[in-house]
This record gives structure tokens, C-alpha cells and sequence, in this order.
């Protein structure tokens, strides 16, 4: 992964002096809160209903044993011994004390950690695909060009204020793990016949009160131009994008409004420009970033293992747990392995700090200490051998850490809800655990299939229920908790959007609907199919008919 050298920790230092300052200000009371609230925003501190929130930037997604137990200290330290992972990628940690948040930046900072432009009309942290240097069918490492996309994102001035927060995925494989098509700006990696690498860009996607999925602007961008073309894109988008209105600011509704054709244009002309005075990354500092992506010392290893199979075969739930929660990689006898923090009766995301320390542990031990977060808020331990696998298993068990639902109903995506947000109108976490509760059978689980269920406590959408296959959304109804569900939806390469099955239900309702739903899929699915796969089969009126007892 990407080290800081002296100029990063000089920027992060210099960052930290200037933020603590204007805390004292703010404790002093020489700083109104609204004077202070543009200043913690850009440094990722949110005031919340009970405590100010710190939102820690994991560059797409890849964390060390080193920076996992520098979390695992700020969460003891200066929180309440626990984190919780985002679908960006990211950990908050929502009960700060403000007069120590500078403490917890410089603790932060010693392992190469920061909050800078976690919040704030900006670039915000580019995510990727969590497999990324390990997949098998990834034709390059996207993390590459997320550093690069770093390097040139942070503090740029003519992007740091935007109309609206500007958010970039990037995947080098068919299989779209990060949901490229549902961000301000989409990269997928491609190869042309030549076996040259470049991009396919789009641009126009978002969630929110208005989701939209990304269009492509380019069909083929040869790499060496990225840059230049993200400053002509973001150039059209900071000349053209509403300020006059938050929920019309965002590329989306610019992309919607004047058309893809019209966007297109208005890029590759602004691009022509840019390309007369932009100097493009230079090659060889291409080459200098991917050498600290270069594949770990993979042993040459026979495809399976002895043990391996003689563990699978006596162990029957290590073999629900590697059919679950263990994928392919591209070198022979070696594994990704995902751990969920989904277990029942655990906030989705959450992860302790004791467990933060053990699991850096097993990284360094097993993994080439090596870490990522997925942006379904679980994590990865990317690089295992498959000789390994059962003791890495048994470890993680001890730290209910083994839950085998990769992907299953009870893998739910969840926003902190009103449990924390003070913009959310309901809560979601209860909702996520009453959901899991209801299906912890984890033989049910297995026979339902894939299964994505995604929440969110309000219309900001932070937990992608737009693109949950089922999704649920919390809405205020005369002050009464409300919750509307959606079907259809998918953040995968084929991704769509949901769509609302009807009225809403109370608190005590939704799950018996969501159960209604899952049940009347069953009974109808074909062999083989999925809930997806169903649904886009028989449309929403069977699951309607269910849950509303129409004829």
C-alpha cells in the first residue's frame, strides 16, 4: 500500500496546528458555531445528536495491521471503543469530545491517517474494488490510480468548493464490486484489442431524493489522460452546477437537466482546453505509485491443500463459512477471505476496538498485512493462503467474527439512523438487527440466496437502499416513524434502481413485510434464480399482492 513520505506527514501536520487553533477558538468562544462549522467539516467532524462524529479517510479502502491498531487506539482513547465502517469506505466514530479531537488527528496522523475531505463540498475518497490486487478477474490494480486521484485531489483549489460533495469509484474487473454507476463520477479499467489499459467514464450518478445511475461520457479514455480529463469534467460541473438550490447541486441533476449529449460536448470541448496548458501525470510517477501496489511474495503453492480439504470435509460450518465468505484469487493456493460484521445481534458495520487489534494481528500473520473495507461495510482479508484458511477461521470465531452470510439476507447494509444522525427522520439500526433476528437460521439464509438489504433512516440515502435488491427507507409521517420498501434495485454491474411497492409501513410492521416478500419469493422463484433475477422475471405485482393482500 502507499506510504507517506515526509512531504504527506509535513501536509498532515501542518493540517492538525491549523484545525487545533481554530478548536480553541471555537472552545473559547471567539468562533460562533456557525462560524466553525465550514472549518470541522472540511477536517471531518459532524456535530450529531449526542456528541460530535469523526469521519477517518480510508484511501480506497486499504488499511495495514499499523493503521487498523492506530483506529483500534483512537476508538479506546478518545471514543467509546468501537468504530463503525461506512459505505464509503470510511470509520466514524460518533462520541468525540471536541477539545480532544486534536489529540485523536495527531494520533491518527502518526499511522498515516486523517480526516481531510471526508465532508465538505469536495472530492471525497475514491473507492474501489476491495479484491483489487487479488481478483482473478481484475486486469489491473485499481487502487493505482485511486492514490493517483489522491495525490491530485487533495486540496485542490479550484475543487474545494464544489456546488455539492463529488464522490469517484473506480473497478478494473467485469464484476462491479464498488457500485461504480451509482457516483458522481464512475471509472471503469478496460483493455483494448491493442491490450492498452484506459477508462470507460461515467458521470451523472448518485443516490438521495433523485437517484440517478451514472451515463458514460467516454467510451474509451487512454490512461495517460485521466487527469486532464477529470479537470475538464469537474470544470464543467463547478461552471454549470446549481448553488442556488442543495438537493438540485449535484452533478446528477446537472447530467439529467442538459442531457449526456449536451454534457458530453460541453466536456470534450472544455477538455481541449485543458489539454493546451495540463500536464498529465508523468508515466514514471505512475510507475513509482504502482510499486508500492506490487503483489506481496506469493509462494508458488499448489492450487489446493491437504488439510485445507481434510478441514472442510470434518468441519461442516468452516465449510458454510469458506462456500460464503471465501472468493477466488489469482495466485494458486491462496484465498480472499471476507470477514462480516454482520453478525446477529451486532450493529451492521460496527467492529470493537479489541477486535480492530486482533484482526491487525491476523493480517500481519496471514494476510501480508494487508486490510480493506468493502463498502458494504464489512472487511477483507485479501491475500490467505488456503493452508491457513481454517486457522484464520477459528480465530476469527473466537472474535464472532466468523458469521458466514456473505451476501445473505442478514449481510444488511445500514446508516447509523436516528440512533446518531441528526438529519436521519428514523432509525435503521434496530430495523437491520430485528431483520437479522428474524432470519438467523442460517440454513434459511443459505436456501433464500443472495439477498441485499440496504436501509437508510432518511432520503440522503447513506445506506443505498435505492440499490438494495430489497430496500428500506425511513421516512417521518406526522412525526410517527415510516418505512417505505423498494425492490429491485442493484449496485452491481447491471445496476437499477428500486422501486417503491407501495404504502409504508410502522415500526412494528416492516419486518413482518420484508419476511412477506422474501417467503412470496420463494414460492415462486425458479431453480437457480435469484431474488434479483425473480423480481426482474415477474415484476413487483406478486410481492405487492402479498404484502397488501390485493387481488
Amino acid at each position: 500500500m502507499y506510504q507517506y513520505d515526509s512531504f504527506d506527514q509535513a501536509m498532515l501536520d501542518a493540517r492538525i496546528d491549523e484545525f487545533s487553533d481554530q478548536i480553541s477558538r471555537r472552545l473559547s468562544g471567539e468562533l460562533t458555531e456557525e462560524q466553525f462549522k465550514p472549518l470541522r467539516l472540511m477536517n471531518g467532524i459532524y456535530l450529531q445528536l449526542h456528541a460530535y462524529m469523526l469521519r477517518i479517510a480510508i484511501p480506497y479502502g486499504t488499511l495495514n495491521a499499523a493503521k487498523l491498531r492506530g483506529l483500534a487506539h483512537v476508538a479506546r482513547t478518545y471514543d467509546k471503543g468501537y468504530g463503525h465502517f461506512t459505505t464509503r469506505t470510511n470509520m466514524q466514530m460518533h462520541w468525540l469530545k471536541l477539545e480532544q479531537a486534536p489529540d485523536a488527528l495527531r494520533a491518527l496522523a502518526k499511522v498515516g491517517l486523517h480526516t481531510i475531505q471526508t465532508s465538505g463540498n469536495c472530492i471525497r475518497n475514491t473507492t474501489a474494488d476491495q479484491f483489487a490486487g487479488a481478483a482473478a478477474d481484475e486486469v489491473c490494480d485499481p487502487r493505482v490510480w485511486g492514490e493517483v486521484i489522491r495525490q491530485w485531489s487533495t486540496f485542490h483549489p479550484e475543487y474545494s468548493f464544489l456546488p455539492r460533495k463529488f464522490k469517484i469509484a473506480i473497478s478494473a474487473a467485469p464484476s462491479d464490486r464498488a457500485a461504480v454507476q451509482w457516483h458522481d463520477v464512475g471509472l471503469y479499467i478496460l483493455k483494448n484489442e491493442a491490450g492498452e489499459l484506459g477508462f470507460r467514464v461515467m458521470a451523472g450518478g448518485g443516490m438521495g431524493r433523485t437517484p440517478l445511475i451514472a451515463k458514460t461520457v467516454r467510451e474509451w479514455l487512454p490512461q495517460q489522460h485521466l487527469l486532464s480529463y477529470l479537470e475538464a469534467l469537474l470544470r464543467v460541473y463547478n461552471r454549470y452546477g446549481r448553488r442556488d438550490n442543495a438537493f438540485k447541486a449535484r452533478i446528477k441533476i446537472l447530467v439529467h437537466e442538459i442531457g449526456i449529449e449536451k454534457f458530453q460536448e460541453e466536456v470534450e470541448a472544455e477538455w481541449q482546453e485543458v489539454l493546451k496548458t495540463f500536464e498529465d501525470i508523468d508515466p514514471r510517477e505512475v510507475e513509482r505509485i504502482a510499486r508500492f501496489f506490487a503483489p506481496p511474495p506469493f509462494e508458488t503453492l499448489p492450487e489446493t491443500d491437504e488439510a485445507y480439504e481434510a478441514a472442510l470435509a470434518s468441519d461442516p460450518e468452516f465449510a458454510r463459512w469458506v462456500e460464503q465468505n471465501v472468493h477466488a484469487h489469482k495466485a494458486p493456493g491462496y484465498a480472499i477471505a471476507t470477514i462480516s460484521l454482520k453478525a446477529t445481534g451486532e450493529t451492521p458495520g460496527d467492529i470493537s476496538a479489541d477486535q480492530m487489534d486482533a484482526v491487525a494481528d491476523i493480517a500481519e500473520r496471514y494476510s501480508f498485512d494487508d486490510v480493506r473495507v468493502t463498502h458494504e461495510q464489512n472487511i477483507v482479508l485479501p491475500h490467505v493462503k488456503k493452508a491457513d484458511l481454517y486457522t484464520v477461521y477459528q480465530q476469527l470465531k473466537a472474535l464472532n467474527l466468523a458469521t458466514p452470510n456473505l451476501g445473505l439476507v442478514s449481510d444488511i447494509i445500514a446508516c447509523p439512523g436516528l440512533d446518531y444522525c441528526s438529519l436521519a427522520n428514523t432509525r435503521a439500526i434496530p430495523v437491520a438487527m430485528d431483520i437479522q433476528k428474524r432470519f438467523a437460521d442460517i440454513e434459511r439464509q443459505r436456501d433464500i440466496g443472495e439477498l441485499k438489504i440496504k436501509i437508510s433512516g432518511c432520503i440522503n440515502a447513506c445506506g443505498h437502499h435505492h440499490a438494495g435488491h430489497i430496500g428500506i427507507l425511513g421516512v417521518d409521517r406526522r412525526g410517527e416513524e415510516n418505512f417505505q420498501i423498494t425492490l429491485g434495485g442493484s449496485g452491481a454491474e447491471d445496476a437499477s434502481t428500486g422501486k417503491i411497492i407501495g404504502p409504508g409501513f410502522d415500526y412494528d410492521g416492516v419486518v413482518n413485510a420484508v419476511e412477506t416478500i422474501v417467503e412470496t419469493y420463494r414460492s415462486i422463484r425458479e431453480p437457480g434464480e435469484r431474488f434479483l433475477d425473480t423480481y426482474r422475471r415477474v415484476g413487483i405485482q406478486p410481492f405487492k399482492e402479498a404484502v397488501y393482500g390485493q387481488n
